[in-house]
């Protein structure tokens, strides 16, 4: 695969400031302490926190591609302080106090990302203008208010900003407002100059990273086993940190749903443009679509307009030329002009997307067995930009022995049921997936937030 190939994976991986040759594949068999599938952001943190804490430690990472090839050089540069379960669902299984530890946790993480790419002189256009998150007609207002007096009720009442139109418009002038939160600690991040600035931080603590070497299994028999197209790799542990790509992997086919994402990208704005929708500061932005919008601003004013792409499709397949399908461009297209009609001229430059992983649970999970040495972390269904910090931090506790209060939250050692087979995996995703296309239909016809209560809602509420 060629640099020009690789650059085209997204504007982000174009735009990163690297060269995008593979690093040297893998050639021959070597042995490691920590040898870790994947070089996106939970192999990077991971590798990362581990060589901070002990700098002795033989670190090997090996990627198919190249290091940000998947959803991390792919995904919409959102430093969430959110997983993909709800909390009031958070505390259904683990309880209120759980749910506050998981939450807080979060939020600290976001100071944790800032910090670590100043202490590595990552410039990942990281900027924490916080998130707006609006409700765009009358049938949105119940889950906003829902979101709001959840947060509340878990003991945090100021962490959103209740807005009224006027307010919200203050801030950027989306049609159709009824009402806004806002909450502080987000930030929009370049994903894709984090992640490859990620990737030389590893190499200057002492790590190795083989590019365009293959994962084809692994064993965990008298001492853990990477086999790779390159050679094996024989560690002490094994991180197994390919997210969707995992499904890939024999074994791992029902582990973790590849689902597309899809995302649009405008010419950038000019300064009238910008004056005309008032999006000055760079807070990220979504509404509270069934089927999922999510916006940012690049600091050089382009609009960046994602939602979900693709159908699922039979067997978990991912395949290049899903990334990005017409359909799915008009929807997002006609959605954007609904944000923002005055920029209807505006011209749409970039389509890319990509496979984010969810467990049937919807639950990341951050796992390690020192019996068999194998470490996990992954699922974080589109919400691992900052989750993944996380799981590094963990998961380099859990690998060291360290013990800190981060091993004791509810994803920790979490086991997620296994997804169905085929035929019945690709019947209930599909079913979910047009069900709720039709339920965001009527809602917006209607004015009427769904009710709750049909089989599809049910499946897909976490």
């Amino acid at each position: 695969m060629t640099a020009k190939d690789e650059r085209s994976v997204s504007w982000w991986m174009e735009t990163c400031g690297d060269d995008l040759t593979p690093r040297p594949p893998l050639d021959g068999s070597t042995a490691a302490d920590v040898a870790i599938l994947g070089a996106g952001y939970t192999g990077l943190w991971t590798a990362l926190y581990l060589l901070e804490r002990d700098p002795s430690l033989k670190v090997v990472l090996v990627e198919r591609e190249v290091a940000g090839w998947g959803a991390s050089g792919r995904n919409g540069g959102w430093l969430s302080p959110e997983i993909s379960v709800s909390h009031t669902e958070m505390i259904a299984r683990h309880g209120k106090e759980a749910t506050r530890a998981t939450h807080d946790a979060l939020v600290h993480t976001i100071g944790e990302v800032e910090a670590a790419v100043e202490r590595h002189g990552i410039d990942a256009h990281l900027d924490r203008h916080g998130m707006l998150m609006l409700a765009r007609g009358g049938h949105q207002m119940k889950t906003l208010r829902h979101i709001h007096d959840e947060m509340a009720e878990l003991g945090y009442p100021d962490f959103y900003q209740w807005l009224e139109p006027g307010e919200a418009a203050e801030l950027v002038k989306v049609d159709n407002t009824w009402a806004a939160l806002f909450a502080e600690p987000f930030a929009a991040v370049h994903p894709g100059r984090l992640v490859r600035g990620l990737a030389r931080a590893v190499e200057a603590l002492g790590a190795s990273i083989y590019e365009a070497t293959a994962v084809i299994g692994y064993d965990l028999t008298a001492k853990p086993v990477l086999h790779t197209t390159g050679g094996d790799i024989t560690a002490d542990v094994v991180v197994l940190a390919g997210e969707a790509y995992l499904s890939e992997l024999p074994k791992h086919g029902r582990e973790i749903l590849p689902v597309y994402s899809q995302i649009m990208l405008t010419a950038p704005l000019t300064e009238a443009q910008r004056d005309e929708i008032g999006w000055r500061r760079r807070f990220v932005m979504q509404s509270k679509r069934l089927t999922i919008d999510y916006l940012q601003i690049t600091r050089d004013n382009r609009i960046a307009f994602g939602g979900r792409g693709s159908l699922y499709h039979w067997g978990s397949a991912i395949k290049s030329e899903w990334d990005c399908v017409e359909a799915t461009a008009q929807a997002l297209r006609q959605q954007f002009d609904e944000f923002f009609p005055t920029l209807a001229d505006v011209a749409f430059e970039r389509c890319w997307g990509g496979v984010v992983g969810i467990h049937r649970d919807w639950m990341p999970s951050f796992s390690y067995d020192k019996v068999t040495g194998l470490a996990k972390a992954g699922g974080y269904a589109g919400e691992g930009v900052a989750a993944t910090n996380l799981a590094g931090r963990t998961l380099a506790d859990l690998i060291t022995g360290g013990g800190t209060p981060l091993c004791e939250l509810p994803m920790v050692q979490h086991t997620p049921k296994h997804w169905e087979p085929e035929p019945l995996r690709y019947l209930g995703v599909r079913y979910i997936q047009k069900a709720a296309a039709r339920m965001e239909e009527k809602a917006v016809r209607t004015g009427k937030a769904p009710s709750g209560r049909s089989i599809a809602e049910r499946l897909m509420s976490h």
